[in-house]
């Protein structure tokens, strides 16, 4: 597996490409592809809803589904030949979890994917997270800020099963592959109405506000002596509403399962899944 595909922007390698750094525009498929592939790394609730008493902790384990993205958005538009690349996806992004209880109603949680290489892939992502949760009755409302950073290595434009010495007009031209980076950076801000349906399980859905900063690096050596090695720079800001909502089933007092519906509308809806365990 590619790390949440982790051939996450197979942008065009070919021939007298614009080296240096490539800003597109917002409505670029650049950054409609950057976006794109965010949401399913966001740190979004993913089910953490519940109160969580002061020095108790909660472990649990998500995964993300990643679509496909349409033919459209994969095709670049500025900071490459117009030339469509296959994404090669994994279809989910796996994720740990832990948080802990401060008291109050705050809680903090974070999330770490270590320098481990699977498949050409060597992520080392981190996320944080700070909430509050305030109930009156059946009801609460959770305001949380949220952040990940970070980063994935690997042969991400150009994976050994791309790469070709047939002809020269076309992408990854070369024998060795890629060495490419994505940083997804992003930081933000979201508010949850939860509510109870019984002694086992509970709802939620809100909204959020990311600004979002990823930064992608290209690092291919084309196979002829003449054509310079390819680092480009991929930079761009934007901003995206979010819009979620979940169940929380407890299977006991200590185990739970949850279920989230994430949606970014200008770029993806997706969903995940968890389980997680309480510990004091």
């Amino acid at each position: 597996m590619r790390l949440l595909g982790l051939a996450i922007i197979a942008l065009p390698v070919t021939d007298l490409l614009a080296q240096g750094i490539c800003r597109p525009d917002e409505d670029d498929n650049e950054a409609r592809l950057l976006a794109f592939f965010a949401a399913p790394i966001a740190f979004s609730p993913g089910g953490n809803v519940t109160a969580l008493g002061a020095g108790k902790f909660r472990f649990g384990f998500e995964l993300t589904y990643v679509p496909k993205p349409s033919a459209e958005i994969s095709r670049s538009e500025r900071c490459y030949a117009n030339k469509t690349e296959e994404t090669q996806l994994s279809p989910v992004f796996p994720r740990p979890r832990v948080a802990l209880g401060i008291g109050g109603g705050v809680v903090l949680e974070a999330s770490y994917l270590p320098p481990v290489t699977v498949m050409d892939a060597t992520p080392n992502l981190g996320s944080i997270a700070v909430s509050r949760l305030t109930n009156v009755g059946p009801t609460g409302l959770l305001l949380r800020a949220h952040a990940t950073f970070g980063e994935v290595e690997g042969a991400i434009t150009c994976p050994a099963d791309k790469l070709q010495l047939s002809n020269t007009t076309q992408p990854c031209y070369g024998s060795q592959k890629s060495k490419d980076t994505y940083k997804p950076n992003m930081l933000g801000a979201e508010a949850a109405l939860t509510f109870t349906g019984g002694a086992r399980w509970l709802g939620y859905a809100g909204a959020g506000y990311t600004a979002l900063r990823p930064r992608f690096q290209v690092g291919f050596q084309d196979a002829r002596p003449n054509v310079p090695f390819d680092d480009t720079r991929i930079e761009v800001d934007l901003n995206r509403i979010a819009l979620f909502g979940g169940a929380l089933i407890q299977l006991s007092s200590l185990i739970g399962l949850s279920a989230e519906l994430y949606s970014v509308p200008e770029d993806i809806t997706t969903f995940r899944v968890g389980a997680s365990v309480a510990w004091r």
